[in-house]
């Protein structure tokens, strides 16, 4: 994931994109990337979902997990 998320760094970096957060989802939820578009919106990068919130991206589950609902397509 490290190595993804320096590539990505560089390549965003051109774009004017700036990677916010994100997780390997623990074998238990989709791997995720938060990155903004400056004044436009929060993406995920695999889902293609808007992230309506500014903060907080990920949600904690009952056994400690973090995980981006909007991911689950739920």
């Amino acid at each position: 994931m490290q190595e993804a998320i320096k590539t990505l760094k560089i390549i965003f970096k051109h774009c004017g994109f700036k990677i916010l957060a994100c997780c390997c989802g623990h074998g238990k939820y989709p791997m995720t990337i938060v990155y903004e578009i400056p004044k436009r919106a929060k993406f995920e990068l695999f889902s293609g979902k808007v992230i309506p919130r500014k903060k907080r991206f990920y949600i904690k589950d009952k056994q400690g997990y973090y995980y981006i609902p909007e991911t689950l397509g739920k």
